[in-house]
């Protein structure tokens, strides 16, 4: 049994991720701002994350082996969280994103297309932190949300309290009514109305997971390795946007109907101009084993579908 804090964990995920936790028989307290109760057996800290001070009361006297921070967006929260959890742990693991990786925020060579990203390229050991820009805006941080990622790497990167991994998600799919980004939503909300599609003349491939699966990898990274640094968390199969859009066409026995737009133009969510679909290769070296995009990805548009046939049925 260990002792592990997640930070975050009331959704999604990471209401998983706890789930798991304890059914391996751990002891598991989460940090969260209340809104949700936890499962039975779980502790629950409430507490705003960005306050230090009442963050660290909070705490009290208590460590932990592992903690888990699902919700870490900018430096000045990495910060917080390596000065409040100094000495109180041992092993600190941050779920990220693919979106560090954009070449059109990271400033990044372009890599030849196809070619699948490794962790190096973006090295939080090296990235420059600016914990004077105005990271407490919330509009500057929704403009800046995968630099804000990039720069709460680094911070923890560095600190040498505690060692320190960060899972570097895919883009998160499944879970139907529980998945609130409703990007698979647009496209099923599309197609189901024979409406266009906005996409890039040439989308490029991109690289998912389904949320169960990163709850799986999570519980791996805190409880099943000791490997540090950035890890790719992506299931296997790239696919592009009208690949996408094929499945949930099959399911819906409607078609998708495109309307190209030119690269550098806003297209739908999934439509990329741009190469940066992850390698998972250092996890699978390191034991975690990835399922095909392919496996569960009918299983989530159908969750999708009926969550949107309850919807519509709950507004009349």
């Amino acid at each position: 049994m260990q002792r592990i804090c997640v930070i975050g964990g009331s959704r999604y995920f990471g209401k998983h991720l706890v789930k798991r936790l304890r059914t391996a028989g751990h002891q598991v307290t989460v940090i969260n701002r209340g809104s949700t109760p936890p499962p039975a057996g779980v502790e629950q800290l409430v507490v705003d994350r960005d306050d230090e001070a009442a963050l660290v009361a909070a705490l009290g006297t208590r460590t932990f082996d592992v903690v888990v921070d699902q919700v870490c967006y900018t430096p000045v929260q990495a910060a917080i969280a390596a000065r409040a959890f100094n000495g109180r742990t041992r092993r600190y693991v941050m779920t990220s994103t693919i979106e560090v990786y954009d070449p059109a925020t990271a400033g990044l060579p372009a890599l030849p297309h196809g070619a699948p990203v490794p962790e190096e390229i973006v090295d939080p050991a090296t990235w420059l932190v600016r914990i004077d820009l105005p990271w407490h805006d919330a509009a500057y941080l929704e403009a800046h949300y995968a630099e804000g990622k990039r720069q709460a790497e680094a911070v923890l990167a560095r600190h040498h309290g505690f060692d320190f991994a960060c899972v570097r998600s895919a883009h998160v799919l499944g879970g139907g009514a529980r998945d609130f980004t409703g990007r698979l939503a647009h496209y099923i909300a599309h197609i189901t109305r024979g409406t266009e599609i906005l996409v890039h003349a040439e989308a490029l491939p991109t690289v998912f997971i389904h949320y169960e699966e990163l709850a799986d990898l999570l519980l791996w990274a805190a409880t099943g390795t000791d490997a540090t640094g950035p890890v790719n968390a992506c299931s296997d199969g790239p696919l592009d946007v009208r690949e996408l859009g094929a499945v949930i066409a099959a399911q819906t026995g409607r078609k998708a109907v495109y309307r190209s737009v030119a690269a550098g133009e806003t297209a739908s969510p999934f439509s990329f101009d741009r190469h940066y679909a992850m390698s998972n290769a250092r996890a699978k070296a390191l034991g975690f084993c990835f399922s095909h995009t392919g496996d569960w990805l009918p299983r989530a548009v159908a969750e999708a579908l009926d969550a949107s046939d309850t919807h519509a049925r709950g507004t009349h």
